[in-house]
């Protein structure tokens, strides 16, 4: 075969092709030069891609792909255009850091090369400094892994699968009744509405923030949660009587607001809290909270009340009711998620005698 006089960092009967658009910019694709079944030459698209269109070539070649085409930061270049763009918001940031420290490690390495020993050596690692983080960062690479096989980047077996994980201890801070009134007396109405909401919900405090009166339907409160898409419908009267819930939402719907919100858990100008607001609001509660206490000579509660976050009210409703009932209100397939991570106190047991 002739040598290439031109596009040599590309494989023979592969072509570029160059065009400036009347925009200014310039458009490249690229061509296999094959040939039809009467012998005259065609030009098949590759696409626009250059890595993946020498895959294309190889498949056409009826070869094996160029090895630097199976190099990692390929696919998480296409993890991060294709698959990142479908997850929620919050997902989204958090991949976004998890692969920035993967690409630092993995970015120009070949897909094959990798093994369990060298994520095990990641894991150690990046476990030192960071052992939570390290385990959020391996699941994510293994669905990279697993999104790489199915598009045919490799055939290997995915080498995160059997790799052990950093052990995690889960928080084990429970809100007792004496921590929560402490706060809750010091928490402005809208802080207040979302306080309670949380502990009768049980729902997560970003699926709380957007819950809006609109979501009120035949007696009921609709939630569809962020994380897991689970649907609820949380009664709003049980038996002809209204329940604490419901009592909580007719609190807010009569309350004067200089702006109608269709928020449930929104600022006195009408404006919807966010999570930032709802932070400060928190924060300043809890720190105003923890300086009475101290003041008053209860340094013991006023350490408890420092530690209290408002991630813990969903536990604290977790811990508060029968383990069937806590995990259908937390959305929970498995009573073991329920128990394993949310339930804060002991279970009540009689004694011998």
């Amino acid at each position: 075969m002739r040598p290439k006089t031109s596009a040599r960092d590309l494989p023979p009967r592969m072509l570029r092709r160059v065009r400036t658009l009347k925009s200014g910019k310039v458009w490249e694709g690229y061509y296999y030069a094959g040939r039809d079944k009467a012998g005259r030459r065609i030009e098949i698209s590759l696409g626009t891609d250059k890595n993946e269109a020498k895959r294309k070539w190889a498949e056409l070649e009826c070869c094996h792909a160029p090895t630097e085409t199976g190099m990692m930061r390929f696919i998480f270049d296409r993890y991060e255009r294709d698959i990142t763009p479908t997850k929620a918001p919050r997902t989204q940031q958090d991949d976004g850091r998890n692969l920035l420290k993967l690409r630092s490690v993995f970015d120009t390495v070949c897909i094959d090369s990798i093994t369990p020993q060298h994520i095990a050596q990641y894991r150690d690692r990046r476990g030192t400094k960071a052992p939570v983080r390290a385990n959020r960062e391996i699941s994510l690479l293994s669905h990279v892994f697993n999104m790489a096989r199915e598009w045919g980047f490799t055939s290997k077996e995915n080498p995160c699968r059997g790799v052990r994980k950093n052990k995690e201890t889960p928080r084990d801070y429970y809100a007792d009744d004496a921590v929560w009134a402490a706060v809750y007396a010091q928490a402005s109405n809208e802080l207040k509405d979302a306080m309670d909401i949380n502990y009768l919900t049980g729902q997560r405090p970003a699926d709380v923030l957007k819950m809006r009166l609109s979501d009120i339907k035949d007696g009921a409160l609709e939630v569809q949660q962020n994380k897991r898409k689970k649907k609820l419908r949380i009664l709003l009267n049980d038996g002809g009587l209204r329940t604490e819930l419901g009592k909580v939402i007719d609190k807010i719907k009569t309350r004067e607001r200089k702006v109608a919100s269709m928020y449930l858990i929104a600022k006195p100008n009408g404006e919807a809290l966010n999570r930032w607001t709802l932070r400060t609001r928190f924060d300043d509660a809890r720190g105003k909270a923890a300086t009475a206490a101290a003041e008053s000579g209860k340094e013991e509660l006023a350490a408890r009340i420092r530690a209290f976050q408002f991630r813990d009210i969903r536990p604290k409703t977790a811990s508060e009711l029968p383990i069937e009932h806590a995990s259908r209100l937390l959305g929970h397939s498995e009573h073991e998620i329920t128990e394993k991570v949310y339930r804060r106190l002991g279970e009540i047991v009689k004694p011998t005698k």
